[in-house]
């Protein structure tokens, strides 16, 4: 490029790392010669002799990039880092331990600056080793296990809790409950409100009425049609994920009960609004829960000496008509 410029090596070197006192016509020769012989910068190697020894990258393991919460919170991250020049390699681990790790190795061989992982497995201690080479960890939507990090979360069981009194004040008692594998920290918490909120209740919790273990929304489906076959049949369904919700609002719809249960989804779904009852949700604060992450990973790249931080985000219930079907003087008894 010099040669072909006209100019020295470190002329080509002041105007690749944008630096000043270049004069603009030796610049446009520089850029000139850059796209003529089609040159890359490779960001790695130019790291290496950065004096931080930063590759201005981050890595972000998550569970499912088809899931829309794991997507909206991808970009929230994204953007939070581009504004900051870090570039964000995101992988899926498919709630699978194995992938969750083999991400983290190839994500800490590419020399990753820090890493945010949506912990899959029930042991997360493997990742001091990559701490101990200066690389921190954040966790978001779940603690990580048998290793003390900064972590996000949503109120979990207060959203439950709260689709429940909702309900209750509806009219209704006999509420299913769909969720997802209890080895998963966020299904379990959901179910724990859940089954508080319940207790309070005359004649507690039904445990006909409560599936777990639900991964997909073939599951669901088929566990709704357990439940509402059921006698007596609930009057009310609790849906502990967006995925369980897609599942189990197929089985209303083809037993013919849309307008007849009441429903409510844990994580608002795109066009829910446009449902017919439109449903009611607990939405999660995505943005809040993106940004807190990717805040304290970079507050972490700056000073790896401070107390972790753990930032629980609050929900919302969003009611709309799904969630105010009362239940009928029959049903009620």
């Amino acid at each position: 490029m010099a040669e072909r410029a006209g100019v020295g090596f470190k002329t080509v070197s002041r105007v690749l790392n944008d630096e000043p006192n270049v004069r603009s016509g030796t610049r446009e020769k520089v850029l000139a010669a850059v796209e003529e012989l089609g040159y890359r910068r490779n960001s790695i190697a130019s790291s290496i002799r950065r004096r931080n020894q930063r590759t201005a990258s981050i890595g972000l393991v998550v569970e499912d990039l088809a899931n829309p919460f794991a997507s909206t919170l991808t970009r929230i991250i994204q953007d939070y880092a581009l504004e900051r020049s870090h570039l964000v390699l995101v992988g899926s681990s498919d709630g699978e331990p194995e992938r969750e790790r083999e991400l983290v190795g190839e994500f800490c061989s590419r020399r990753v600056d820090g890493l945010i992982v949506v912990p899959a497995g029930a042991d997360q201690s493997y990742l001091e080793a990559e701490r101990d080479r200066g690389i921190p960890v954040v966790f978001v939507d779940r603690p990580g296990k048998h290793i003390k990090a900064d972590t996000v979360v949503s109120e979990n069981a207060g959203g439950i809790s709260d689709a429940v009194h909702h309900l209750v004040e509806a009219g209704h008692r006999r509420i299913a409950y769909l969720g997802d594998r209890q080895a998963v920290y966020t299904a379990a918490q959901r179910l724990s409100g859940y089954r508080a909120a319940i207790a309070g209740l005359d004649g507690g919790a039904d445990r006909r009425y409560i599936r777990t273990g639900l991964r997909d929304s073939p599951q669901a489906y088929q566990a709704a049609l357990e439940v509402f076959a059921l006698e007596p049949a609930p009057t009310a369904l609790i849906c502990g994920n967006n995925i369980i919700t897609i599942g189990a609002v197929h089985a209303l719809q083809h037993l013919g009960l849309r307008d007849r249960i009441a429903c409510i989804a844990f994580d608002d779904l795109e066009l829910a609004d446009l449902l017919r009852p439109a449903l009611t949700v607990v939405a999660q604060d995505s943005e809040a829960i993106g940004t807190g992450a990717a805040h304290l990973l970079f507050g972490r790249l700056e000073d790896q000496s401070a107390p972790y931080r753990r930032i629980t985000v609050p929900v919302r219930l969003i009611e709309r008509e799904s969630g105010k079907i009362p239940a009928s003087d029959h049903q009620r008894r």
